[in-house]
């Protein structure tokens, strides 16, 4: 079967939104999304200007151009038919309303793992969202959790050979990935110390649907600072209890052998 070529339009107009989405203001001058995407000022000047049009982008005649109405409108309309969006959202604002930690909950996409949900308790505020942004699958307790189910040839398949590290602590072998799944698998819930990022630690449970496949997991994150004092055992078991009640909603009847 022949491959259709990609519209050229369509590629540009989706390299100018992500360009916008990637600024660190938000905010652009068109000169500056022309240099980003590789284009000419005249060819992203029509472009911008059939994107507002259409309201994707929007412009400040004193800051530039910026994400417009539309695009917000989309994302949340693709959030809403989302069955584990639906069915997590209000369980993992609750449990992260009452940890006071952060609660994420994520799917997998490829070799990454992408925010569905992220609430945030009262001990760990934040200045942004986390919805939409990725994770690896082998650094993060997520990721982690999304490939419980796999067995390592499935793991090296998916993943590659050679493992990213982030830092010191990132495990980077598939040999000792697959010591820490199955000693996760046996407990029930996956760890990430510090293995991302430097003073974080995350555990995370996995969510499954009515066949019992994992089709998410859920996660409660924080400083270490924040968790010192915590006992991770019982913050373990409020995770998973949260993270079955997810997958009843989502039509899990039964236990999943392992």
């Amino acid at each position: 079967m022949a491959t259709t070529p990609p519209n050229q339009s369509i590629e540009r107009a989706a390299a100018v939104l992500g360009a916008l989405g990637a600024s660190e203001t938000g905010v652009m001058r068109a000169s500056d999304i022309a240099r980003a995407i590789g284009l000419g000022t005249s060819t992203t000047g029509r472009l911008l200007a059939t994107l507002e049009s259409l309201e994707y982008v929007r412009r400040d005649p004193d800051q530039g151009w910026s994400v417009g109405r539309a695009v917000l409108e989309l994302a949340s309309q693709g959030l809403n038919h989302n069955p584990v969006h639906r069915e997590s959202r209000a369980a993992a604002q609750e449990l992260a309303h009452r940890i006071g930690l952060t609660a994420n909950v994520g799917v997998q996409d490829d070799t990454s793992c992408i925010y569905l949900c992220h609430f945030e308790g009262s001990l760990a505020p934040k200045s942004h969202t986390m919805i939409g942004m990725r994770q690896p699958l082998h650094a993060s307790a997520l990721g982690k959790a999304l490939m419980l189910d796999l067995t390592q040839a499935d793991r090296e398949a998916l993943l590659g050979t050679d493992l990213a590290r982030y830092t010191d602590h990132t495990i980077t072998t598939h040999d000792a990935l697959t010591d820490d799944l199955v000693a996760s698998a046996g407990r029930g819930w996956c760890v990430e110390n510090q293995e991302l990022a430097l003073g974080r630690f995350c555990i995370a449970a996995p969510i499954r649907n009515a066949s019992g496949r994992i089709v998410a997991a859920l996660s409660v994150s924080g400083r270490l600072t924040q968790l010192r004092d915590r006992d991770t055992a019982v913050l373990a078991e409020d995770l998973i209890e949260v993270a079955d009640r997810i997958s009843v909603g989502l039509g899990m009847i039964s236990a999943v052998a392992h």
